[in-house]
């Protein structure tokens, strides 16, 4: 696809443009990740104040969400030209960290019913052009609260995911990434959600995909803890990734 295929594909299929995720979503999570509420954080610390405005502001400006603080209910937005710019810069520090001497990796998601699709394909092609996979801490189990079930990290195609036993499971938290870079730090990482939260705080170049309901990976951005973060919707039909994915790995081709 071109460019101007893609925003048309990325509206289409509401990975951009008129998403499914509330305006009252979006505004409550702003509101959370304002008072520090630690399922917000993604595993990152800010030294800016951040408030409820601030966070706001820079959705509008990073992931194109509507910026008047009087629209509090119904459709909000993620503009497609600040998506595939994004993609365009992911791909770029792709491709430098590439043409490392043999760079080592971790790509990780908290969202295996969508964007596993998409590092799944990164952690292919990646392989192929001499990056190392690294897998530490694979089986490592902890409870992630006072209830439910332990989980576990897991690797499909080297790929990190957490499981509870009996599936994959989404997951916001940033503790099995500090668990696997206390065993092995990467070069460079490749994540979402609480994964990419961890590594940036670490001082690990992270590049990460985030909808516009979690702002944290945003204001890391902004403070220079996360080198690029790719505003989209994070669970549409995984297909619906493919020409996505497909322009990425274009771009990371193009650098090297």
């Amino acid at each position: 696809m071109t460019r101007a295929e893609l925003i048309d594909h990325l509206v289409r299929t509401r990975i951009a443009g008129d998403v499914a995720t509330s305006r009252e979503n979006n505004l409550d999570h702003y509101r959370s990740l304002a008072v520090r509420d630690p399922h917000y954080m993604f595993g990152l610390t800010f030294e800016g104040a951040w408030t409820y405005r601030d966070v706001l502001d820079l959705m509008a400006k990073s992931a194109g969400v509507v910026a008047d603080p009087g629209h509090r209910s119904g459709q909000d937005t993620i503009d497609p030209e600040r998506t595939v710019a994004a993609l365009d810069a992911m791909g770029d520090r792709i491709a430098v960290a590439l043409r490392r001497p043999n760079p080592k990796m971790i790509i990780a998601t908290g969202h295996p019913t969508g964007l596993m699709v998409v590092h799944m394909a990164i952690a292919r092609f990646v392989v192929t052009q001499g990056a190392t996979l690294l897998t530490p801490a694979e089986g490592w189990t902890y409870l992630p609260g006072s209830f439910g079930r332990r989980r576990s990290i897991r690797y499909i195609d080297d790929v990190a995911l957490l499981d509870d036993g009996g599936a994959l499971v989404h997951t916001h938290d940033s503790a099995p990434m500090r668990k696997m870079l206390e065993e092995q730090r990467p070069d460079f990482v490749v994540a979402d959600h609480g994964w990419a939260g961890a590594a940036g705080e670490a001082g690990v170049e992270t590049v990460g995909f985030a909808d516009c309901n979690d702002p944290a990976l945003f204001v890391g951005e902004a403070e220079g803890k996360i080198a690029v973060t790719v505003p989209l919707d994070d669970n549409v039909l995984p297909r619906y990734y493919g020409p996505l994915t497909d322009y990425l790995l274009r771009r990371v081709a193009a650098g090297l």
